[in-house]
């Protein structure tokens, strides 16, 4: 974008997405006293994933009161599940009003980012420019890049094709023949939808989903004003929420029987939407529920259940120019092709642009080692690096945002700790990542995610859990409560450069 002013030469903290994690970054190093940092975002606004899926029906699945920041309540959500436009309206509200926007650039992606061992510094090529910063904070997401399905003929279709993470809404649904690939968080919102509005809706389901009810509600004018102007209430509300959510972990990481209730209401839920016996035999799972995201819907059973929709449990053999073929030998005409089929969170593709002491990108490291860091948050081999939402940070059952104030606040101490001991450099030990990244996994064995006999996002492609946090979220937090220094190899301030060498001044005795 040539009419952007250019790049500062360098900053104290370039921060890279700027959606929930990268302006929380962006606010707390302000409140700390970090006011030279720049973040670069590739698209057009704040918000990250709450920008970019605006597909209809798109809404959170956590409670509005508790998927906001602690520091920035709102008493003014409408639903009790915030609507997504009401979610990106809201980060936008607190982007202006914290007034950090200054130091944001927008359409401006980076390209590559190499550490200089020699400057103690990472250099950053972006779209607009090179910038250099002592540190780099890395808050592009788990769920920013779509993965799209490898299905042989795709490439071919000549109808319209689009991934829900990027609607193309100039396209008119109506009376169109629809096909969504995948059954997942998204698919159960969009399905709804498109099902008032397409002439067929053919749903391609590979592994049915756990559905239980949306316990969705819109607050009162009374309530919100309550909210609004009674001490301490809106606190109340996330508390209630938050531990509420807590009360999930037992029955995800040590004992997946005991969710037995949750699988009840999912089965009354299936009950309750579908009529036909058949279809909802294909729709029960037949794995422990929590081993996949359990999803939330009142309204995805009834729309499968309708007269214009039909739901394809036959594997998907190729797409043709305008159509489906199934392994059984059935192809079904499609006019618009939606894929819901979720997003690279195994394999991050911000990791391919970052490379640390060797020269080798992140990417490659964690081709070695698997995709795992210290406390979810810094890398071995990548100084001065903090990776917000990074591996085994996500969750099951609570709201990320939580998640990623816990890791700001270690990002912030860390930076206070340089400050005061005059420290250039701090890189996690990589024993002290091995050991904590072991404890890990250890506890991993025994979570639903690992037994309960399914496949998921959730694992790599050697079945390894690098996603999820398999604790409680308050254990999280004390662990990044403050920059434990002690797990890390610090340097001190580099070394000022040597004077020129000057040969000696000699007397001419015989002047």
């Amino acid at each position: 974008m040539s009419s952007l002013p250019p790049l500062p030469a360098s900053v104290d903290h370039l921060v890279v997405g700027a959606g929930f994690a990268g302006l929380c970054a962006a606010i707390k190093l302000t409140e700390a006293g970090e006011a030279d940092f720049l973040v670069v975002e590739k698209g057009d606004d704040v918000g990250g994933t709450w920008r970019d899926n605006t597909y209809p029906g798109a809404a959170c699945d956590v409670p509005s009161q508790l998927y906001s920041y602690s520091f920035a309540p709102n008493p003014d959500w409408s639903m009790s599940f915030s609507p997504q436009p009401e979610i990106q309206a809201y980060i936008q509200r607190v982007a202006r009003e914290s007034g950090v926007l200054d130091r944001f650039r927008f359409h401006t992606a980076v390209e590559d980012a190499a550490w200089d061992a020699e400057a103690r510094q990472w250099v950053v090529r972006t779209s607009a420019g090179e910038v250099r910063a002592q540190t780099l904070v890395v808050g592009a997401g788990g769920l920013s890049e779509p993965k799209l399905p490898a299905i042989e003929g795709i490439e071919g279709f000549r109808g319209e094709l689009f991934h829900s993470a990027r609607w193309d809404h100039d396209v008119d649904l109506a009376g169109k023949r629809v096909a969504v690939i995948g059954t997942g968080a998204s698919a159960i919102q969009i399905v709804p939808e498109v099902a008032k509005v397409a002439g067929h809706l053919d749903v391609y389901q590979r592994t049915a989903p756990w559905v239980i009810p949306r316990n969705d509600r819109r607050y009162s004018a009374l309530e919100k004003a309550a909210l609004r102007h009674v001490p301490g209430l809106q606190r109340l509300y996330r508390t209630g929420i938050y531990w509420g959510r807590e009360s999930y972990v037992p029955a995800f990481t040590m004992a997946p029987k005991i969710a037995f209730p949750a699988k009840k209401m999912a089965l009354a839920n299936i009950a309750r939407g579908i009529p036909d016996p058949e279809l909802r035999a294909k729709v029960t799972p037949h794995y422990e529920i929590g081993c996949k995201r359990i999803l939330i819907s009142n309204t995805y059973y009834p729309a499968l259940a309708a007269d214009n929709v039909e739901l394809v449990t036959d594997r998907i053999a190729r797409v043709t120019a305008d159509g489906i073929v199934t392994t059984d030998g059935v192809e079904r005409p499609v006019d618009v092709l939606i894929v819901a089929t979720g997003f690279h969170t195994t394999d991050l593709p911000i990791t391919d642009h970052v490379r640390g002491r060797d020269g080798r990108t992140m990417a490659e490291v964690f081709a070695q080692h698997g995709m795992a860091a210290y406390k979810g948050t810094t890398v071995p081999d990548f100084p001065n690096l903090f990776m917000l939402v990074g591996p085994n940070t996500g969750l099951g059952h609570s709201s990320m945002v939580f998640m990623i104030e816990s890791q700001v606040g270690y990002l912030v101490d860390a930076v206070r700790t340089m400050r005061i001991n005059s420290y250039d450099v701090v890189e996690p030990r990589r024993d002290a990542t091995d050991a904590w990244n072991a404890d890990l996994q250890r506890r991993m064995g025994r979570t639903v995610w690992n037994t309960g006999g399914c496949s998921s996002w959730y694992l790599d492609e050697h079945g390894r859990n690098t996603t999820l946090w398999p604790r409680s979220t308050f254990a999280f937090r004390g662990a990044l409560r403050s920059f434990d220094v002690a797990a890390y190899r610090v340097e001190g301030p580099a070394p000022a450069p040597e004077p020129p060498t000057q040969a000696p001044i000699r007397e001419d005795v015989n002047a």
